[in-house]
């Protein structure tokens, strides 16, 4: 889900769809006592964030259809962001505590894979640099923030200044090792994590030698 911004008044439409059957236009006015306006405009971007979806019933015989809103999975990993805080490094500590360090790695090596095959299926380059291009284009798709800079010595550095994994991350960063180690893979050169939004810097950097 890309990285996005709720407004109080969009968060009281997503919390009336949740958990309900689909709903109209008139019937979230009546629920959340505004003006049919407002409740338009918060559907409109809802909508084009991901979080609230539009199913047209048109009738059997004459008359207007009928727009019904529900809300998106999205939503609910909105809704319960919070608790994927807790969640996750949990998990992350029931592992360690079941195997170690090694099975720690096996599993980050097993995602890494994964996440790798899933984009490398999609890159037709051959070289790093091009790869490295056409994998920022497929993250930019996905709504991420990301960027590349490279300086005189050839060496890249990619800025991602959203970060999918935000609630992910434990005391140990293991997801951070996730993403590193799947850059890797994709571009098919060493790459080397620089500063981290998890330990206080604007966004997570990667440094990427291609040559």
């Amino acid at each position: 889900m890309p990285d996005v911004t709720i407004t109080a008044a969009g968060l009281r439409i997503v919390k009336l769809l949740v958990g309900n059957p689909p709903r109209t236009v008139a019937e979230l006015t009546r629920a959340a006592g505004v003006t049919r306006t407002a409740v338009t405009e918060q559907l409109g971007e809802l909508q084009a964030a991901g979080f609230v979806e539009r199913e047209t019933q048109r009738p059997a015989g004459r008359g207007r259809p009928r727009h019904l809103y529900r809300a998106t999975n999205s939503a609910l990993a909105l809704l319960f962001v919070g608790n994927q805080r807790l969640l996750v490094p949990a998990i992350w500590q029931a592992v360690r505590d079941l195997g170690g360090d090694d099975l720690i790695k096996k599993v980050i090596d097993r995602v890494s894979r994964s996440l790798a095959e899933h984009y490398n299926s999609k890159i037709t380059a051959k070289r790093p640099r091009e790869r490295l291009r056409q994998l920022i284009d497929l993250l930019t798709a996905e709504g991420r923030l990301v960027d590349i800079v490279e300086d005189d010595g050839g060496k890249l550095t990619l800025y991602k200044r959203s970060c999918p994994f935000i609630s992910m991350a434990g005391p140990h960063l293991y997801v951070c090792q996730v993403d590193q180690k799947m850059l890797g893979a994709v571009i098919g050169r060493p790459v080397r994590r620089g500063s981290c939004r998890h330990e206080g810097a604007p966004c997570c950097t990667f440094e990427i030698a291609v040559r």
